[in-house]
């Protein structure tokens, strides 16, 4: 029982973690005078993925490749088939053309990246060097294209700065409540992972399910109060490029940067299904968008089932 519920404390860590470390960088570069556009570019979306980079760092440092490289692979599936699939089901989600031409652009390059790592069956240095420079390069597109654009094309990622919880406070208010998020994104992952491994070795199961099912849906909490968030204040753009950007955070982002500190053996039966399962629901978002610009109700209830069948499929010698 304490297992589990060291478990559980971890989760809550790591959500509270992750949303106090985005209210405090958010309020200190609003009182340095950032602009929206670019706190809804960079702060926003790492922050929100902090808790997959935390714990996938402490799984590779633990040696458990299945939670480090499940836990990525895992999230994304699970932002766009449960959290977008519930915030579609919450008020439809109209898409800005532009916009998504660029981001889902990079979304499909960055997904095709990491089934070339996954496949490689080991994600060294070099995957890592590579993944956080066309990071970097994305970044710079991005903001160079949004600062010249139109109101229009860049409102999404104001509404992105605009939704983003913020503090009472100055630039010190701020800095420590980054810094405290951090340590409590810290605490919550060194828990998650070692008590993950535990029930794990209890069950029988790899790590790398539990990577995939309990630490993936735990990491995208964060993710998934944005998007809701969003939904209900209508601000569907937000909801859609939180999910985009915080996708192509964890595989250029995280995957870079844990493969940097200690290159990652990847797990076969991440390679057998559960990144083409990965690759199967960023086709099917292009797919909705592309089909009228928008993901209506029906669409988010297929991306719903669509997840509670892979959940089954994942789960079912279990039941």
């Amino acid at each position: 029982m304490t297992t589990y519920l060291l478990l559980g404390l971890g989760l809550i860590l790591l959500t509270v973690g992750g949303d106090t470390l985005v209210r405090g960088a958010s309020t200190a570069a609003r009182s340095l005078g950032v602009s929206p556009l670019l706190i809804g570019l960079t702060l926003v979306g790492f922050g929100t993925s902090t808790p997959e980079l935390v714990t996938s760092l402490a799984a590779a440092a633990a040696g458990s490749p299945g939670i480090a490289v499940g836990n990525v692979v895992g999230s994304n599936t699970a932002n766009i088939l449960l959290i977008l699939g519930l915030t579609a089901l919450i008020a439809p989600i109209a898409v800005d053309h532009a916009a998504f031409r660029r981001d889902g652009l990079v979304l499909v390059v960055a997904s095709l990246v990491c089934l070339a790592a996954v496949l490689s069956t080991l994600v060294d240095r070099l995957w890592g060097a590579a993944m956080l420079a066309l990071l970097v390069a994305y970044l710079v597109w991005a903001y160079l294209g949004e600062r010249k654009a139109q109101h229009a094309e860049r409102a999404k990622y104001e509404h992105i700065a605009e939704d983003a919880p913020d503090a009472r406070g100055g630039l010190w208010v701020g800095l420590g409540l980054a810094v405290l998020g951090i340590g409590l994104t810290i605490g919550g992952a060194h828990l998650l992972v070692e008590n993950a491994i535990l029930v794990a070795r209890r069950f029988g199961v790899s790590d790398t399910l539990i990577g995939l099912t309990v630490v993936a849906v735990g990491t995208s909490l964060p993710e998934l109060v944005t998007s809701v968030v969003a939904a209900l204040r209508r601000h569907g753009d937000v909801a859609l490029g939180n999910i985009i950007g915080s996708n192509i955070y964890n595989v250029l982002g995280i995957l870079g940067i844990t493969a940097l500190v200690s290159p990652i053996r990847v797990p076969a039966e991440i390679a057998r299904l559960d990144i083409w399962v990965m690759l199967a629901a960023t086709a099917l978002l292009v797919l909705f968008v592309r089909s009228g610009m928008k993901i209506v109700r029906w669409e988010g209830a297929a991306l719903l089932a669509a997840y509670g069948a892979y959940l089954w499929w994942l789960t079912r010698d279990l039941l």
